[in-house]
């Protein structure tokens, strides 16, 4: 029996109008006088933005425009992960496997799909063509909810490899960001057998790599650290509490569409490009067609999952751990933390670095042009 079956995204008009009641019930909090958005999601952008999501939003046509791609599901021992599956145009297609992260999910990667399978006919320069892969990371979207502890980014990169050679592909791409890039990283330190290269715009937040007793550190490298630990000391607190105590704010998430769209949403304009208008970089309707994602599957809470996993399984390289595979890195200006070339290095063989003009942490949806034109140059050059 295949371990692979097609699957159609569904609409429950019941399900959209509890979310749609549920809205117009909110109970907001107070908010001090003229805080904006020093202290989190300012509270009149977000009433606006429910208001909109409750009377104007059609999840209707979300899930048709879904239907319009390839879905499918694939059988692992973590249960079924839902994956979309794109073939290139000619014979020479390269398989390609992206892989989202958290807040977003395989929706963020739609814009990209049509550059990649069809770039000529969408105005990419080179005729250089993926087979594209998408899957839902367990947990997350249509994907089945892990029934186990240690389902972290090598477990996910073992049925990323599984679920590749069920499709045909011995060897493939791989591109990721955000906990994209951990499962991409993974495929490189215990998959290399199988990658074509590694094409990451964001480096773990967990990685560290390998410095033997006396090695010294570079003032870059020195400064990217010192600049990181402010970061998390800034703007961390969600990354603890979903790595530490998950079970808690689900809870609260779980039920109230306000505080969904809240929690996930300032991460997307304080991780983007927009200069602090959410809008400017993303449409209403693409942002809360990810919340809907998230409400509609009640996955909040095991999306928060790879956080805890994640603290359990951090990339600290040893000693012997190196992604020998050739690796692409494509830096988006405002990107959350990006450390300098130098200390990337010491853990990645990278044979391309590409400073980017413009975006931020969610590439494939702020700038699908560029992210899909550096894919192409990059596995263009490595593919044989």
């Amino acid at each position: 029996m295949t371990p692979i079956e097609p699957f159609s995204p569904t609409f429950s008009s019941d399900h959209w109008e509890d979310l749609r009641s549920r809205i117009k019930q909110t109970r907001w909090p107070d908010e001090i006088p003229g805080s904006d958005w020093g202290s989190g999601f300012e509270l009149q952008s977000l009433k606006d933005l429910c208001r909109y999501w409750s009377e104007d939003f059609d999840w209707q046509k979300q899930i048709d425009r879904l239907s319009q791609f390839p879905h499918f599901r694939f059988k692992s021992d973590q249960g079924k992960i839902h994956f979309l599956h794109v073939k290139g145009r000619g014979p020479a297609a390269i398989p390609l496997i992206l892989t989202h992260g958290w807040p977003g999910s395989f929706l963020e990667m739609l814009e990209i799909v049509p550059l990649l399978t069809n770039p000529v006919a969408h105005g990419l320069a080179a005729d250089i063509s993926f087979d594209v892969v998408i899957p839902s990371l367990p947990g997350f979207g249509f994907s089945d909810r892990p029934q186990s502890e240690g389902v972290n980014s090598f477990r996910v990169a073992e049925i990323w490899v599984e679920l590749m050679r069920a499709l045909g592909y011995d060897r493939f791409a791989a591109q990721g960001g955000d906990i994209g890039a951990g499962v991409s990283t993974a495929l490189g330190l215990r998959h290399s057998e199988h990658l074509i290269g590694v094409h990451l715009n964001y480096i773990p937040g967990s990685y560290k790599p390998y410095l033997a007793p006396g090695t010294e550190i570079t003032p870059a490298e020195r400064q990217f650290q010192a600049e990181a630990a402010q970061w998390y000391d800034e703007n961390g607190a969600y990354a603890h509490m979903q790595g530490t105590r998950p079970q808690t704010p689900a809870y609260a998430l779980n039920d109230s569409p306000a505080g969904l769209a809240a929690w996930m949403l300032e991460k997307f304009r304080e991780w983007s490009d927009c200069g602090g208008d959410l809008y400017s970089s993303f449409s209403r309707d693409a942002l809360l067609a990810n919340v809907t994602l998230y409400w509609m599957t009640q996955t909040i809470s095991s999306s928060f999952h790879m956080y805890r996993e994640g603290r359990r399984s951090p990339l600290h390289f040893s000693s012997t751990d190196y992604v020998p595979t050739p690796c692409a890195i494509a830096c988006f200006p405002k990107e959350i933390m990006m450390p300098p070339r130098s200390w990337v290095e010491r853990g990645y063989n990278v044979t391309r670095w590409t400073p980017m003009p413009k975006g931020g942490h969610f590439a494939a949806a702020e700038e699908p042009e560029l992210l899909a034109s550096d894919l192409q140059a990059f596995f263009g050059t490595v593919r044989t």
